[in-house]
């Protein structure tokens, strides 16, 4: 060995000053990740210089958010602008996540519209696009919904698709407004208020976040609608800069959440508030991804 081992660090100690395990850093190495300063010709342990623990704290911290090791090793090569193109890849993948949430979302949307209306329903005609004009109000007002979620969960959306995305959600909201009850119209203030806080726009979030509140108290709307609701409230908040009156709207809804009966409802709920950018209190209290989805039910 080149090195030697007193002025080093065993893989075992690395491991628990790191919070990876020794299997771990054995992989890495192997992947060229994180090669040790030095490997025993007779034991073949592994030492490591007292400057690879921040690098591997850097790694453990990065792949429990599931951060690919491409783009981990690309933080790691960063040198002095380490800091800059590690918040630059977290940017990138938080993106990624919300796409993966929304296409659960959107799964999860379109089983509930299947169960709800039928397969048969669904199978019998051509599956449209945002250019079909249906005879049927109602269904086109589906279609709607359902298309801005097919946008919402695309990744690499461009401005168009953008544009798109959001007169889809107005005029899905319109016709709900012509054909359906108060729920359907509460359900869609509250697709153009996520759409626009997907976009970053905080104002008109807020403002279709309070139209969809408004309907569910001047109708009695409670349970899931009611507490999605306030979510909305406090992802435009949070959108928008203002840490503590999102805190406060999603408090309002962790209350609201109380009372859904059903308990695969209220989880959904608690998923959402945990997406919401800036508010780490709800990771201890919620997981998985949300869905608002059956809006179009």
């Amino acid at each position: 060995m080149n090195e030697r081992t007193d002025r080093l660090v065993t893989i075992g100690r690395l491991a628990r000053q790191t919070g990876l395990t020794t299997k771990a850093l054995r992989h890495y190495d192997r992947v060229g990740l994180l090669e040790p300063a030095a490997v025993d010709p007779g034991t073949g342990y592994r030492y490591y210089r007292p400057e690879q623990v921040a690098a591997a704290r850097l790694i453990q911290t990065l792949r429990a958010v599931d951060l690919p090791l491409e783009q981990v090793r690309a933080c790691l090569a960063a040198g002095g602008d380490q800091a800059t193109v590690t918040e630059r890849v977290l940017t990138q993948h938080r993106r990624r996540l919300q796409a993966r949430l929304d296409r659960t979302r959107g799964a999860l949307h379109r089983t509930d519209h299947l169960i709800d209306e039928g397969i048969t329903v669904t199978m019998s005609g051509d599956q449209p696009d945002s250019g079909t004009i249906s005879p049927d109000q109602r269904k086109l007002a589906v279609d709607l919904f359902n298309g801005v979620w097919r946008l919402l969960e695309q990744e690499d959306r461009s401005v168009e698709d953008d544009d798109r995305m959001l007169h889809m959600a107005h005029a899905s909201r319109h016709h709900w407004g012509q054909v359906g009850e108060a729920v359907h119209r509460g359900r869609g203030e509250w697709q153009c208020s996520r759409v626009y806080a997907v976009l970053g726009r905080a104002e008109p979030a807020l403002h279709h976040a309070r139209r969809c509140l408004d309907i569910c108290r001047e109708n009695g709307i409670g349970d899931w609608d009611l507490a999605f609701a306030y979510e909305a409230l406090a992802r435009a908040a949070a959108v928008g800069g203002d840490k503590a009156q999102a805190r406060a709207w999603a408090e309002q809804a962790l209350a609201a959440a109380d009372d859904i009966a059903e308990a695969e409802d209220r989880e959904l709920v608690l998923s959402d508030l945990e997406s919401i950018p800036g508010l780490p209190l709800f990771a201890e209290s919620s997981t998985g991804a949300g869905d608002h989805g059956r809006a179009s039910e």
